[in-house]
C-alpha cells in the first residue's frame, strides 16, 4: 500500500471544503431529475449538463454528455502521468426516483434541508443519497488526493460514467457499454451506490444478486362460466394458478426448476462467519419487515438467504371477480407476477428456460391439466449476479480506505438487491468493487431521503486514499 496520502490533511481539506460541497450538492439536487417521468426528461438533460460543467471545472480534461435512445449518461476522463498505473471506471447515476406520496415529506423533495440530528447534520432531498450525493463526494475526493499528494493528476488512469436511468432499470445501460467499449476500458470498477451495514458497523458490499421476472398467464374456457353449471365439471385457471404457486416451492423452503441450483455458487466457510459475525438483530429485522416469523431456504441464516441464495417470489395474483358481495364463476383466465433473485454465477436466460421446463413437468404431472393453456413471458432479459472474492487486490484497496476514513475495523456483506452492475462486470471483461456510504435509515426510494453529511465527507477521504493505494497495484492486463 501507498503511504503518500496522509490521512490528517486529507481530513484536514475534506473539512475545510465542506460549506462549498454542500452547497454544489445542494444545487445539483434541486434538479428533478426523474427519469421514469416523461415530463421529467428536459429536468434529467439539465442534470446531465451540470455534472458535466461541474466535472470540467474539477479538472477533468476530457468530458462529454453521451446521448442514449433514453436519458443522457455523463462521461469523463482524467490521465494519469504514470503511464502503467491501471485504469479505474467510477459509476453512478444522476437520475433519482420520483417523489410519491408527495404529502409524507417533511420538507420539498427539491428544495434540500440541512438539519441537525443527534449524530451530526443530515442533507434531506431527493437524489440525497441515491445517488447524487455519492457521485459528488468523488469530486471532493479527487480534489483531497490531488492537493494532499502534491500531483496535477489522478494516482490512477481515472474515468467516471454516471448514467441517466438506473431508477428506471437502466434500459439502455447495456447497449451503451457496448457502443462505448474503448473510451470505457479499464481494469476496475468502482460503484458508489450501496450502503454500510449500520452507523457504527462499517462494510464493503462484495456482490448483488441478480434478477428475472416474469407475468404467468392461465387460460381455461372463453369466458367465465356459472360454478352452479359448470364447477367442479371444467378445469378453473384460478385453482390451477394457485396449485402452480404452491408447487414453485418443496416443504424445505427450496426452488422446484430444474438445475435451478446448479451454478449457484456456494458460501464458503471463511464469508459465512464474517456474516455470522455480524450485529444482525433478527427481531429489529423482523419489525422493520412488519412480520413475525421468518421463512425460507432450510439449512441458511437471514443474512444468507436474503444476500447469498436465489429465490422465487409471487409479487402479485388476480383473476376472476374480486370485488363487493359474491359472483359465483369459474373465471376465464388467472395470472401472477414472478420474480427469481439470482445467486452468484446464475444466468437470468438458464431460469427463463428452466421455468418453461417446470411448466412442461407440471403438464406430465398433471398439475396443468388439459383445457387449460398456461403462458411465461419474460419482458425483460433481467439482470445478471455479480460478485467480488474476498481476497481480490481491488476490493482489498476499498477495504483499507474505507477502514482509514473510518477509523475502524471494516466488515463484508452483500446485497440483496439488482442493478447494472453484472453489465459492467461481463461487457467490460473487470471486476467490480463497492464504494458506499448510504446509511439503513436514509429513507431510499422513500419520502424524507437523506444523506448523513459525516458519512458523505467520510465518502470522500476514503476516495482520496483509494487512488494511492490502487497506484501500486498490476492487474495482469491494463487496458488504457
Amino acid at each position: 500500500m501507498s503511504d503518500e496520502t496522509s490521512a490528517p490533511a486529507v481530513r484536514d481539506f475534506v473539512r475545510a471544503a465542506r460549506e462549498r460541497f454542500l452547497t454544489d450538492l445542494s444545487d445539483w439536487l434541486r434538479i428533478a431529475s426523474i427519469s421514469a417521468d416523461p415530463q421529467q426528461a428536459g429536468e434529467v438533460e439539465r442534470s446531465a449538463q451540470w455534472l458535466a460543467e461541474k466535472l470540467h471545472l474539477a479538472g477533468f480534461p476530457t468530458v462529454e454528455v453521451w446521448p442514449t435512445d433514453g436519458r443522457p449518461a455523463v462521461y469523463a476522463h482524467w490521465p494519469s502521468e504514470d503511464p502503467e498505473a491501471p485504469t479505474v471506471l467510477v459509476y453512478g447515476h444522476h437520475d433519482v426516483q420520483p417523489v410519491d406520496p408527495l404529502e409524507l415529506w417533511e420538507s420539498a423533495p427539491f428544495e434540500p434541508l440541512l438539519r441537525d440530528t443527534p449524530y451530526g447534520q443530515e442533507l434531506v432531498g431527493r437524489g440525497a443519497i441515491d445517488d447524487k450525493g455519492q457521485v459528488w463526494f468523488h469530486t471532493l475526493g479527487l480534489a483531497a488526493h490531488l492537493a494532499t499528494t502534491g500531483r496535477s493528476t489522478p494516482a490512477v488512469h481515472l474515468k467516471l460514467l454516471v448514467e441517466g436511468e438506473e431508477e428506471s432499470g437502466s434500459p439502455h445501460f447495456a447497449q451503451l457499454l457496448r457502443d462505448r467499449a474503448d473510451e470505457l476500458r479499464c481494469d476496475v470498477v468502482v460503484v458508489s451506490d450501496t450502503g454500510v451495514y449500520g452507523r457504527d458497523t462499517i462494510s464493503v458490499c462484495t456482490g448483488m444478486r441478480g434478477l428475472i421476472e416474469c407475468q404467468l398467464d392461465i387460460t381455461g374456457p372463453a369466458g367465465d362460466l356459472h360454478s352452479g353449471s359448470f364447477g367442479g365439471a371444467v378445469p378453473n385457471p384460478a385453482t390451477v394458478l394457485a396449485r402452480l404457486v404452491a408447487a414453485l416451492h418443496d416443504a424445505d423452503g427450496r426452488v422446484t426448476l430444474p438445475g435451478f441450483y446448479d451454478k449457484v455458487v456456494p458460501l464458503g466457510d471463511r464469508e459465512r462467519e464474517l456474516l455470522a459475525a455480524l450485529p444482525f438483530d433478527e427481531r429489529r429485522w423482523l419489525a422493520d419487515a412488519q412480520s413475525t416469523a421468518t421463512y425460507g431456504e432450510a439449512g441458511f441464516t437471514t443474512l444468507e438467504r436474503i444476500w447469498a441464495r436465489p429465490t422465487a417470489e409471487v409479487n402479485g395474483i388476480w383473476g376472476g371477480y374480486t370485488g363487493p358481495g359474491g359472483k359465483t364463476i369459474v373465471p376465464a383466465h388467472a395470472h401472477a407476477k414472478l420474480s427469481f433473485r439470482l445467486a452468484a454465477a446464475m444466468d437470468p436466460a438458464d431460469v427463463a428456460g428452466q421455468f418453461e421446463q417446470w411448466l412442461a413437468d407440471r403438464r406430465a404431472d398433471g398439475t396443468l391439466p388439459a383445457g387449460i393453456e398456461a403462458v411465461a413471458t419474460f419482458e425483460k432479459q433481467g439482470v445478471r449476479p455479480c460478485l467480488t472474492p474476498l481476497d481480490h487486490p481491488a476490493l482489498q484497496a476499498v477495504t483499507r480506505a474505507m477502514g482509514r476514513a473510518f477509523e475502524t475495523e471494516v466488515r463484508y456483506t452483500r446485497e440483496g438487491g439488482s442493478g447494472p452492475e453484472a453489465d459492467l462486470a461481463e461487457i467490460l471483461a473487470v471486476p467490480v468493487v463497492f464504494l458506499g456510504v448510504g446509511l439503513p435509515d436514509d429513507r431510499i426510494h422513500a419520502p424524507n431521503e437523506k444523506a448523513d453529511v459525516e458519512f458523505l465527507l467520510r465518502g470522500a477521504e476514503a476516495v482520496a486514499y483509494l487512488w494511492s493505494d490502487l497506484a501500486s497495484w498490476r492487474p495482469p492486463r491494463a487496458p488504457r
